[in-house]
């Protein structure tokens, strides 16, 4: 969701022209958006400005009496001296250069206490710009758990401006810094006792000297952080560590939200079979049932799967391992000519490549940037996990490996590393080919492993969750409505030799003379040497929409189609259903060699015009998108084939 220029505030929050407006910004991890969440009550919006490919956040804080500030987030920067584009966002924000956007008010920059040597050389560089600044340190509680020290009053006069500490998860100095920038007075330009250098360099020793006055550094880190970062951070151990992560996370995502899974599958058919029994038989049945829940509801199933993963994703992130995980992963980065910072993207990826792609452009080097943007797409999103739960539910055994581990959660973990190598081996290629060059330098904070709280899990959950659902409920609807009516006209007279046959038989034969049916078998011959007849061929013209959108697409043809009645389940359909092109008695071995062979298109594939999209914004040609779709087609389809012929060979 865009936001227009503040010069338009009907599409924006609803603030007042009168109302000052603040600027957040700090260094990665630093807590500036747990400050930014407990000061907006998590009611943000993001912001699009002219000219600029960067999103921020843009919240309210609300006060007493009616008074009201906005806020805006900014990227986290390391320095005012821009290799990013975030890092230039943040600059032309702040002196004003931005298109429509006057410079802010004031600027509130958040500081992790535990490391302030690394943020006052950034705050120096914020102070030149001449605007008010308040001072938020973060993290105040650990500071004093390692024997640190800040003093308060000393800082605030040695930097000429307010020194608030805050603790975020738990709101502790939240209160002061709303009276501070929503108070009667309106802040001033900071007046340091000693002005900031010009120099980057210099503003180090600066750094050094105010800290010499006013600050104690933490003598050693938590023990909880010593005795694990000795295991985790180890150059065996720490690999082993992140391989038994990744195992149990692709093991708990399979077998934990099966149940629930389970559950929902059943409420949707006992919903199916309610309104069948409802409504009367005709066209108006036809859409309710078969077009909107049949189709919405196969992909609405797969949200226990969709919230579990999102869960582990930020349990992870909250207690500190993503970023052990970046320190140990960058060493296998660092053999195919990419770094830590293209390991962000490419993990973002797994959610949805689309913010996996934004993410890259905290990535200064364009090379290094266009290679991680190029194969962001292979990183398995979870687009993918309803087509891979569904198919690895209906043909892989549910049974243990080792006694413990599930074969449907290893097959599962199969298809993500497939994905993951592949984009590693192709970065690999084009940085020693096309793409070639040197790295920039990386470097990554390790914050202190932390309880993560639960409004923090809550967030990270519900909101892609709630994506999810608008998009079952804007795209998924829509095509499942449109895949109803090319399935459902031209209407034909049934003989009576086959109503006579059931309804079931009539209903098969609409559907062989459908406007579907006629576009499926024009792409047949092209997608049968892989094994995929024209339902299949349908469902993946119609995942180019959204790659969940063959599992509605899948229900809807081979619903009219099931033979057992008594178990509507889409994965026992396709048990029954799924076949090569032309074959009227498939063998198990054909059905599993399809299956595969969907699988593996489906991991290589580019099935998002969505994200097609986004490359093209983001590297400003259609030249790459384009090589990127044409690229992993011909993976796709190569990889298919050999999976469905060593499959039939095999078996």
């Amino acid at each position: 969701m865009s936001s227009p220029s503040v010069t338009d505030l009907s599409g924006r929050l609803p603030i007042l022209d009168q109302c000052r407006r603040y600027a957040l910004v700090g260094s990665p991890n630093s807590g500036k958006t747990t400050v930014f969440n407990a000061l907006t009550g998590l009611r943000s919006k993001v912001a699009n400005y002219a000219g600029v490919t960067v999103q921020c956040s843009s919240g309210i804080l609300n006060g007493a009496r009616g008074r009201q500030a906005e806020l805006i987030d900014l990227p986290g920067t390391y320095s005012l001296d821009p290799l990013s584009p975030e890092e230039s966002l943040t600059l032309d924000f702040l002196q004003g250069k931005i298109p429509h956007e006057p410079a802010p008010d004031g600027i509130v920059f958040v500081a992790d206490s535990t490391s302030l040597s690394r943020s006052l050389p950034l705050l120096g560089g914020v102070i030149q710009q001449g605007i008010p600044v308040v001072l938020v340190l973060t993290m105040i509680d650990e500071i004093e758990a390692r024997r640190g020290s800040v003093d308060v009053r000393r800082l605030e006069s040695l930097l000429g401006l307010p020194v608030i500490p805050v603790i975020g998860n738990r709101g502790v100095g939240i209160p002061e810094l709303k009276l501070s920038l929503l108070g009667g007075r309106a802040l001033k330009p900071p007046q340091p006792q000693v002005p900031p250098p010009q120099d980057a360099l210099h503003r180090f020793q600066w750094a050094d000297q105010i800290l010499h006055k006013a600050y104690r550094s933490p003598t050693h880190e938590t023990p909880l952080t010593d005795t694990l970062d000795r295991w985790m951070l180890h150059p065996v151990s720490g690999v082993l560590t992140f391989i038994l992560v990744m195992v149990f996370f692709f093991q708990a995502i399979f077998t934990w939200a099966v149940p629930m899974q389970d559950g929902l599958d059943s409420a949707v058919a006992w919903m199916g079979s309610s309104l069948s029994a409802l409504l009367p038989d005709g066209l108006v049945q036809s859409v309710i049932v078969d077009g909107i829940l049949t189709g919405v509801g196969s992909v609405i199933v797969f949200i226990p799967q969709i919230a579990l993963l999102f869960l582990l994703i930020t349990l992870f992130e909250q207690i500190g391992y993503m970023s052990r995980a970046v320190f140990v992963v960058d060493r296998v980065m660092s053999w195919v000519g990419l770094d830590g910072r293209s390991f962000v993207a490419l993990l973002s990826s797994y959610a949805c490549a689309i913010p996996g792609i934004m993410a890259t452009r905290s990535i200064p080097d364009f090379r290094q940037r266009l290679t991680t943007i190029l194969v962001s797409p292979l990183m398995t999103c979870s687009a993918r996990l309803p087509v891979y739960t569904l198919l690895i539910a209906a043909f892989v055994p549910a049974q243990t490996v080792w006694g413990f581990l599930s074969l449907q959660g290893l097959v599962m973990l199969g298809l993500y590393l497939l994905g993951s190598l592949t984009a590693l081996i192709a970065a690999g290629l084009m940085r020693r080919g096309p793409l070639g060059g040197d790295s920039m330098p990386f470097y990554v904070e390790l914050p202190p492993y932390r309880w993560p709280t639960l409004k923090a899990l809550w967030r990270g959950v519900s909101s892609p969750v709630s994506r999810f659902l608008r998009r079952a409920g804007t795209v998924i609807l829509v095509a499942s409505m449109v895949l109803w009516a090319l399935l459902s006209f031209p209407r034909v007279q049934v003989p009576v030799s086959v109503q006579q046959q059931g309804e079931a038989a009539a209903q098969s034969y609409q559907l062989e003379r459908s406007l579907a049916a006629g576009i499926g078998r024009t792409l047949e011959p092209a997608f049968e040497p892989v094994g995929f007849d024209w339902r299949i061929s349908i469902g993946l013209v119609a995942s180019l929409a959204a790659r969940e959108v063959i599992v509605s697409t899948l229900a809807q043809i081979y619903s009219v189609e099931a033979e057992d009645e008594d178990d509507p389940a889409l994965r026992s359909v396709l048990q029954q259903r799924l076949a090569p092109p032309g074959t009227a008695s498939p063998t198990p071995t054909q059905r599993l060699a399809v299956a595969l062979a969907l699988l593996i298109f489906f991991v290589f594939a580019l099935q998002c015009m969505s994200t097609v999209a986004v490359m093209r914004r983001e590297t400003g040609s259609w030249k790459w998108p384009i090589a990127a779709f044409s690229g992993m087609f011909v993976l796709a389809y190569a990889a298919s084939f050999l999976t469905y012929r060593l499959t039939l060979w095999l078996g």
